[in-house]
């Protein structure tokens, strides 16, 4: 294969259609536009989503929702998934993300939530806990810290 030599597949290049090139061509006069009116201006035509005389789609439907920009997120994980880990070891964020429990950590940290049982003994780190979470830890043995 010589780079000089490449060239696109049979049929793959259209010639471009030539609009105004006189009566004979079929695209004379009036190139395809027709007689007149806001088409068939120079730059002529609409918006995309432009509905006219009516009210507009998007103007016509409800503002919804609110997205606070102040919000604190947490990445959270509720103490059954804890019930993983071997007793005695400190389970942090970023041994959760490792082990596939988290996928990311949140700007905020980590934050344990009290749903299931826990019956091993763990050090947890995280930035809150939940009062469930917390009683749950300590009553297996282990400790909650807030780091």
């Amino acid at each position: 294969m010589i780079i000089s030599e490449l060239k696109p597949a049979a049929g793959a290049k259209k010639a471009p259609k030539r609009l105004g090139r006189g009566i004979g061509s079929g695209t004379g006069k009036t190139a395809g536009k027709g007689h007149k009116g806001q088409w068939a201006r120079s730059g002529g035509g609409v918006r995309p989503g432009f509905e006219g005389q009516i009210f507009g789609l998007t103007r016509r439907l409800p503002k919804a929702g609110f997205d606070n920009n102040w919000k604190k997120v947490y990445s959270v994980v509720n103490v059954s998934a804890l019930e993983v880990f071997e007793n005695g070891e400190t389970v942090t964020a970023e041994v959760l993300r490792d082990r596939g429990i988290l996928s990311k950590i949140e700007p905020y940290g980590l934050k344990v939530l009290g749903d299931g049982e826990l019956s091993k003994k763990l050090t947890v780190v995280a930035k809150k806990f939940t009062k469930s979470a917390a009683a749950k830890i300590e009553a297996a043995g282990g400790t909650a810290e807030v780091r």
